[in-house]
């Protein structure tokens, strides 16, 4: 079956200006706010989320820092090898409001992970998801994403790969169905 496009480039851009103007609507000043990126993948879209934001509002002051959750994961042992990456938070998020970002919502594991991760930071007085992309049908935890860029029904056999223009050279979202 042919790859299905989700969001092409101009699509993936409209989505990342809506998301940072329902991040400006809650937060006017961005004071007591912090955005979180989760690796490996939503730390390309928190980048992207925050430098959107400079340029629409440069007054806002949201600090913004990544996390690794490898070790928080609960199927860390059973990988054969386990990929760290550094986590860059040189912030406290205590009582301050947390958006964790994620590029896809899955099945909800690596959301709590990141949640694990974040008390190693101080006890939030909130904490919100971004996603870009919410595959709605597949939890296996209550989770739930505030900011979500687009729903997608979808079955286990198919894939949502994110490419970015950074890394991939255009910013694009597609479904594809793995073989079996």
């Amino acid at each position: 079956m042919e790859p299905i496009t989700l969001l092409n480039s101009a699509q993936f851009n409209l989505t990342l200006n809506r998301l940072c103007q329902e991040i400006i609507e809650h937060y006017d000043t961005g004071e007591e706010c912090v955005i979180i990126g989760l690796q490996p993948r939503g730390i390309q879209l928190g980048r992207r989320i925050v430098q959107h934001l400079e340029n629409i509002e440069s007054s806002l002051a949201i600090k913004y820092g990544e996390i690794d959750v490898s070790l928080y994961r609960d199927d860390f042992r059973r990988r054969e090898v386990v990929t760290m990456k550094e986590s860059k938070m040189d912030f406290i998020i205590e009582d301050k409001r947390v958006i964790l970002v994620d590029d896809v919502l899955y099945t909800g594991r690596t959301i709590r992970a990141g949640l694990d991760a974040i008390l190693d930071y101080g006890r939030p007085k909130e904490v919100q998801l971004l996603v870009l992309i919410d595959r709605r049908f597949s939890r296996q935890l209550p989770i739930e994403a505030k900011y979500i860029g687009k729903k997608v029904d979808s079955i286990a056999s198919q894939k949502v790969s994110v490419e970015w223009k950074d890394s991939e050279g255009e910013d694009k979202v597609m479904l594809f169905t793995e073989k079996e």
